[in-house]
């Protein structure tokens, strides 16, 4: 499985060759990629990918997150090209606008976790997040407390790779030699109890920790001076870590004490991902604006939101009103094909109960991986949400020992399930499980099973 025949190496004219002298990868090692070259994909359908040469594989991260409703939607299809045929493109600038965008807003703000009122559009999760950071400074301008300018975020969250939203990131590869974070980018304990917990504390006592030193933090910088904390409902790209119970609470307790803003990046969670419509009403966030792309349009077009409670909209009008405009815009922002295709994904999720069927596939999917890896010795836990899984690989459970990161054993245990027709993600030596909410609990065991025989393929070359 999955690797070039010798004809594609040796010939200059392949695609894979072409790729390699025309193309950067993101979050690919550029100089091993100019030898391995790329794994190139020609179609999908449901939650199968075939590569060119024949090759097939379940697609157990839709894609990077995102493909929701999986390949071959033709619902998808058609309400793209019906809306290139109408009006191909509109801008929202200068009072102009379109029916499409109007129609999505609204259903977003209806079908919103807590009171929101307007909507902002952009074209991707990192565009979001930057615009919400913006949007805080404006906001923070408008009601006379320009001061109020640093933002607080997660190591080893993800929001994008903008410059804002890549500072925002609490990961070092978004960081390292592009002179980021900025400053006032600041960064608190990943909240993933089995890394950072201390030995015999409990889950409260570990939320509890979290919580003080986030308090410390904010007094140490000053609360006047923080504009807005930016958190995902269950942290994704930080390895698949769900927060203690009571820590959101808390957090929002401190927040609101030291008036700072929260946002609730639903990039990954939102539309169904982990058994609701929004990782906010699971997780029991209220935020102050709520960001959402990927599965928004189930990644068959790019678009991305971000809704804004009134107390927001409010103060950026009238400041809009005092400055003569609102200074911030996006050629495709609000795009009439994009508006289309979400709008048509939102009615998918919503006519097949996708949300509902998450909730109900979760046995099948987070306790199946439970269940199978429940006595292995190389796997610590399985955590997550709905249909949103880690898989932690370690060196051993008891004692606790997890291998260094030189060792690159969750990455030799993706390549293996890739050998095996399975494509999922290692984050560090967390597997990363996401597949397309339309898997069925066949596709489920199936998935499973790879992963399994994968991690047995593997097992020779990890340290003992």
């Amino acid at each position: 499985m999955n690797a070039e025949t010798p004809a594609s190496l040796a010939n200059p004219n392949s695609i894979e060759a072409r790729d390699r002298r025309s193309v950067i990868h993101g979050l690919t090692d550029l100089a091993v990629h100019q030898e391995r070259g790329p794994v190139v994909m020609e179609s999908g359908r449901g939650v199968w990918v075939r590569d060119i040469h024949g090759n097939e594989y379940i697609e157990g991260m839709s894609g990077l997150w995102c493909i929701a409703l999986g390949y071959g939607q033709k619902r998808l299809v058609a309400a793209a090209a019906q809306q290139m045929e109408k009006l191909a493109y509109y801008h929202l600038t200068n009072h102009r606008g379109h029916e499409r965008v109007v129609e999505l807003a609204e259903k977003l703000l209806a079908i919103a976790p807590v009171p929101m009122t307007r909507v902002w559009f952009a074209n991707s999760g990192s565009e979001a997040n930057d615009c919400a950071a913006r949007i805080a400074w404006y906001y923070w301008n408008a009601v006379g407390k320009p001061e109020k300018r640093k933002f607080i975020a997660h190591l080893q969250a993800y929001h994008g790779n903008t410059i804002a939203t890549a500072s925002l990131s609490g990961v070092g590869y978004a960081h390292q030699r592009f002179n980021l974070p900025l400053e006032g980018f600041l960064h608190v304990a990943c909240p993933d109890r089995l890394r950072n917990g201390l030995p015999g504390e409990s889950e409260a006592e570990f939320a509890r920790r979290l919580l003080a030193d986030i308090e410390a933090l904010i007094l140490r910088e000053g609360p006047e001076t923080i504009a807005a904390f930016f958190t995902e409902p269950v942290l994704a790209a930080g390895g698949v870590v769900v927060p203690p119970e009571g820590y959101f609470a808390g957090l929002q307790a401190l927040l609101k004490k030291y008036d700072i803003l929260l946002v609730s990046d639903e990039v990954v969670t939102g539309f169904g991902r982990i058994g609701e419509m929004f990782g906010a009403t699971a997780m029991g966030l209220k935020p102050d604006m709520l960001v959402a792309a990927k599965a928004l349009s189930s990644a068959y077009i790019p678009i991305s939101a971000v809704l804004v409670n009134d107390r927001i909209f409010e103060a950026m009008m009238r400041q809009s009103g005092e400055l003569g405009v609102f200074g911030l815009t996006m050629t495709y922002s609000g795009h009439p094909v994009a508006a289309a295709v979400a709008l048509e994904a939102l009615a998918i999720y919503e006519e097949e109960d996708i949300a509902g069927r998450v909730a109900r596939l979760e046995d099948a999917f987070l306790g199946g991986l439970r269940r199978r890896f429940r006595d292995h010795p190389r796997i610590a836990e399985v955590r997550g949400q709905g249909l949103l899984a880690g898989v932690q690989l370690v060196r051993s459970r008891a004692p606790l020992a997890f291998f260094p990161p030189a060792a690159g054993a969750g990455k030799l245990w993706a390549e293996a399930a890739e050998r095996r027709g399975l494509i999922v993600r290692a984050i560090g030596d967390t597997i990363a499980l996401c597949p397309p909410l339309i898997i069925s609990e066949d596709e489920i065991a199936m998935l499973i099973d790879r992963l399994a025989l994968a991690l047995d393929d593997v097992e020779p070359l990890l340290a003992p």
